[in-house]
């Protein structure tokens, strides 16, 4: 019963990865029928991850009132009446309307199934919780490329993403009473056989005692912060704009850049899943710096012009991406101690929505004052930003005294 409950999970990171990826794809279509000019896709991301941040705030709350399964179903019902909403929506000023439920009940979601599983299972559960969000994420715009091509519509494209998070709600709604059933069967094995909620053999994360500025003191913290906001930066802003790029500045066409950007998202999703078998070998930090120069890599040959390395480069910095996020998020107990990371990790999160929301409009608004074709130069130049700061927070960690068993 707890496999299959498993995969009723799984299965709602995937729906949560669709609509992710959809805007970016969908654009360069959406933008002329609905008159609006370029950088409103950076408005409407700004406003759904604007409604990420909310949600995910309050769910801590919410979770302890109504429950996991509830928040869920009810998060999802919100992304499905948002998604069916841009499916019909007559105008811009309806889709930023609709953005504000379709990024509360992303954020609801997100943060609800992540303590969820946190609580109740072991920890490579999480990995690949996180890879089916990719798995997602490279579905939507394929498809949203395939209704493009077939049926020159990308509101049957987004009609089709909500029925299938409509059919989802159905699913966790017949499931519902197994939420609490799975809870206290894992509470009463962590009675029986004295294993701390979490991970097996790891200790339990306790609140720092001092205040946030005492924490946000702590070597190294500052420079992470830095390295999550651009790490979102960059992911967002290849998810968001690198289609409208293709299309404007490598005139292909809408349908062909949404399968692009969909290989884009299996390039993150495809190295999530090796690099969780790799990490059983090789340390964290190791990964974050190989994905890091991966990605530099594909930065790189984004800037040829030939499409063959362009889609190469698109397609490494998915892969470079991949182990980055996760094993940042991994080595905060490790680097600024166990006593901290719950405090960190939130502040960590919040860095990185706040990536999300500011970063790719910041762009959106560049490009239309100049020109798309910035776009390469701006990824890579996240990317390297990145880098400096994850490498600026190795060496001071590797410099502090007393930081036993934290040199990498």
């Amino acid at each position: 019963m707890a496999t299959i409950f498993l995969v009723v999970i799984y299965l709602a990171f995937i729906s949560l990865g669709i609509p992710d990826s959809l805007l970016g794809s969908a654009w360069p279509a959406m933008r002329p029928e609905l008159g609006a000019s370029f950088g409103y896709a950076g408005i409407l991301s700004m406003i759904v991850a604007g409604g990420t941040i909310v949600s995910s705030l309050a769910s801590g709350t919410m979770v302890r009132l109504v429950g996991t399964g509830k928040i869920t179903l009810i998060s999802c019902c919100l992304t499905a009446g948002a998604l069916l909403g841009f499916s019909t929506a007559p105008s811009l000023v309806w889709l930023i309307f609709l953005a504000v439920p379709l990024g509360l009940g992303g954020g609801a979601i997100d943060a609800a199934l992540n303590h969820y599983v946190a609580e109740n299972y072991k920890a490579h559960h999480m990995n690949w919780l996180h890879c089916f969000w990719g798995v997602g994420a490279t579905m939507g715009p394929m498809i949203m490329s395939y209704y493009m091509a077939e049926h020159h519509s990308w509101r049957d494209g987004y009609a089709a993403v909500s029925i299938i998070q409509f059919a989802l709600a159905v699913i966790l709604l017949v499931t519902l009473p197994l939420w609490k059933r799975i809870a206290a069967t894992r509470e009463v094995e962590r009675l029986n056989y004295k294993i701390p909620q979490g991970q097996a053999g790891s200790e339990p994360v306790r609140s720092a005692g001092g205040s946030n500025a005492n924490v946000l003191r702590i070597k190294g913290v500052k420079p992470t912060l830095v390295a999550f906001l651009f790490y979102c930066g960059v992911e967002s802003t290849v998810g968001l704009w690198g289609a409208s790029y293709m299309v404007g500045a490598r005139n292909m066409t809408a349908e062909t850049a949404a399968g692009w950007i969909s290989l884009y998202y299996g390039g993150i999703t495809i190295g999530r899943l090796i690099t969780g078998f790799i990490a059983l070998k090789v340390h964290n930090r190791l990964l974050i710096r190989c994905g890091q120069m991966i990605a530099i890599a594909g930065g790189l040959m984004l800037l040829f012009p030939l499409p063959q390395l362009f889609l190469a480069g698109l397609i490494l910095v998915g892969l470079g991406l991949a182990p980055i996020y996760p094993g940042l998020l991994h080595e905060t107990p490790a680097r600024f101690g166990k006593e901290n990371s719950a405090k960190l990790m939130g502040y960590q999160m919040a860095v990185a929505y706040t990536g999300t929301t500011f970063l790719p409009p910041l762009f959106g608004a560049i490009a239309t004052q100049t020109s798309i074709a910035l776009f390469p130069f701006i990824v890579l130049a996240f990317n390297v930003l990145m880098m400096m700061s994850a490498e600026k927070v190795n060496y001071m960690l590797n410099n502090r005294p007393n930081s036993k068993g934290m040199h990498l």
